[in-house]
């Protein structure tokens, strides 16, 4: 591959280089083909997961944006797995409407919140790459869909319960396996290889290839990148080791005891081992406290005595 085929990931840009104005049109592109409708950034908003440090570099990586209609939009990178990862982001939209509402102010005031989750581990069982979550108030016997009256500003207006609460878009980047040929297929083959098609007319794409070489960076932001992509490797291959051992472990006693009870007793002791075992080696390479502990789901005490 040419030095200027190459692309800096998207969980390493979306931290550093999509804040800036100037690149507002790669992350517009994105989330123009993903809503289905033209998304303008206004500004980049603040947040606890904004923070830059060295602590972030395994798993959450969001941004926080508003939009020109006044909404707010939270993507989020997820790099290797996490527990309870729909209760993380469900806790995320409720802080963020809660951020941007002041005591005393009318409910119409409350933000649309749009939150986007870019997975790379298998969060669940599912046959597509990207699911949407939205809510609706249908009728019981009738199956129509309800539309509410609200008073905004001294006017009646008429809204649909999906314009007001929030939407969830889960991309399962390592499910997509086909032949991208609509601009969305493109982004999460970008999302997915780091690859862009020269004669890309995907939104946002064509600014990604001029705006993201790798080889734009200087020297010293190289080397952050690479020990970026090296330290992600490492994390998967334990995380992915210590699955491989827990399922093993599971079967062999499952098969022991000879029912299907003892099948699931074992994969579930098998995969607490595996959890144990994840939490030793990542303890073992620096990894911060607060990582395993998302990673494994064991408690902070549990993990200094290992």
């Amino acid at each position: 591959m040419e030095q200027t085929d190459r692309y800096i990931r998207f969980d390493w840009a979306i931290k550093r280089l999509l804040r800036q104005k100037a690149n507002f049109s790669v992350l517009e592109g994105f989330l123009t083909v993903l809503l289905g409708e033209e998304v303008k950034i206004i500004e980049i908003l603040e947040s606890e997961g904004n923070q830059q440090t060295a602590d972030d570099k395994f798993n959450r990586v969001d941004i926080k944006a508003k939009n020109d209609k006044d909404e707010i939009i939270i993507i989020e990178v997820q790099n290797t797995r996490e527990l309870y990862y729909l209760e993380r982001i469900l806790y995320g939209v409720a802080k963020a409407i809660t951020e941007h509402i002041s005591l005393g102010e009318r409910y119409y005031e409350v933000k649309k919140i749009y939150s986007i989750s870019i997975l790379y581990f298998d969060i669940g069982k599912g046959n597509d790459y990207l699911y949407h979550g939205q809510n609706h108030f249908v009728g019981v016997h009738t199956n129509d869909c309800l539309e509410v009256t609200t008073k905004e500003k001294d006017a009646l207006v008429h809204k649909l319960p999906a314009e007001v609460f929030p939407e969830y878009f889960l991309i399962r980047v390592n499910e997509f396996n086909k032949v991208a040929v609509t601009p969305l297929e493109e982004w999460v083959e970008y999302l997915k290889t780091g690859c862009i098609r020269p004669d890309t007319k995907a939104p946002g794409l064509k600014e990604a290839r001029e705006k993201l070489v790798y080889y734009n960076m200087s020297k010293a932001e190289r080397q952050a990148y690479d020990e970026h992509l090296s330290a992600i490797m490492i994390q998967n291959d334990v995380l992915d080791g210590a699955k491989l051992e827990g399922r093993m472990e599971g079967r062999m006693e499952g098969r022991m005891e000879g029912r299907m009870e003892g099948l699931a007793e074992g994969l579930e002791k098998g995969l607490e081992k595996g959890c144990i075992e994840v939490a030793r080696n990542m303890k073992k390479l620096g990894v911060p406290m607060e990582v395993i502990i998302q990673s494994t789901g064991l408690s902070e005490k549990d993990i200094e005595i290992l």
